[in-house]
């Protein structure tokens, strides 16, 4: 399989679902907003983008299943499996502030082998595809090379429907406020792990997340150089709702307060 070429043919889906998504901003009213629950909400702009990508992905591997977080399609589990969040950030959207992303991962045998995640309001295309360098706006991009606590800038992004961890999750912000240059909580999980894999981030963690919020974005982490693993430091980060992603220097430190607090156990 030509991943490169498959990969640049879904950066011009991107664009095209991230050029109707801006376009449709100053449109949206509070009659479009539908509450799927507390916290968590869908508009026609999120559905009609996924249909787009959908569409379009479909013609150019016909063969290949989806996982959509608003259900467009429903398949059966295929050797390729398309992972798509057709609107990361739609508090963000709906509220008009930035970051929101386009974010769509081609999975093989359950491996991601291509990555792209389209940050809108900045026209940021971040992407990689399985042994390439990952980049932003066609330049190679890095993971930060930070490997202490006092010098790392670490995003996470709050649970919105997962609260059993809520203290646990306290514990981490606590240490990390208090040791770090700061955290950022953006309200897009896809964007996040672009930011860790472009070395604006050095860490990024959370829980209660879906495949399609991370799947794009953990290729182009680890094609920047990073590492990511689950809370416990295994591989179930597509479906087991947690992640940890960080540079290889400071992912061990920073594996350590996360597992503490939020893990069962640890494989590391």
């Amino acid at each position: 399989m030509d991943y490169k070429n498959i990969c640049f043919e879904v950066r011009g889906i991107a664009y095209q679902a991230g050029e109707f998504i801006r376009n449709e901003r100053l449109k949206l009213s509070a009659k479009d907003v539908v509450t799927k629950s507390t916290a968590s909400f869908v508009t026609y702009v999120d559905k009609t983008s996924e249909q787009f990508i959908v569409k379009e992905l479909s013609k150019l591997l016909p063969e290949a299943g989806f996982i959509t977080e608003e259900e467009t399609v429903k398949t059966e589990k295929e050797k390729l499996m398309w992972v798509i969040d057709p609107l990361d950030g739609t508090t963000n959207y709906i509220h008009g502030i930035s970051p929101h992303s386009v974010s769509i991962a081609l999975m093989e045998n359950d491996e991601p082998v291509i990555g792209v995640v389209y940050e809108i309001g900045l026209d940021e295309m971040f992407y990689a595809w399985k042994g390439s360098w990952a980049y932003l706006n066609d330049k190679v991009i890095k993971v930060s090379e930070s490997s202490k606590h006092e010098d790392t800038l670490i995003a996470t992004g709050f649970p919105y429907y997962d609260f059993d961890k809520i203290e646990n999750y306290i514990d981490v912000l606590r240490f990390l406020m208090r040791n770090t240059r700061g955290l950022r909580r953006m309200g897009s999980a896809a964007v996040d792990l672009a930011y860790v894999a472009a070395g604006r981030f050095d860490a990024f963690y959370e829980h209660a997340l879906h495949a399609w919020d991370v799947a794009a974005g953990v290729l182009i982490v680890q094609q920047a150089g990073g590492k990511v693993t689950d809370f416990n430091g295994g591989e179930n980060w597509l479906f087991g709702g947690e992640i940890i992603a960080a540079n290889k220097n400071y992912f061990n430190a920073f594996y350590k307060i996360v597992n503490q607090h939020l893990g069962t156990g640890s494989r590391i």
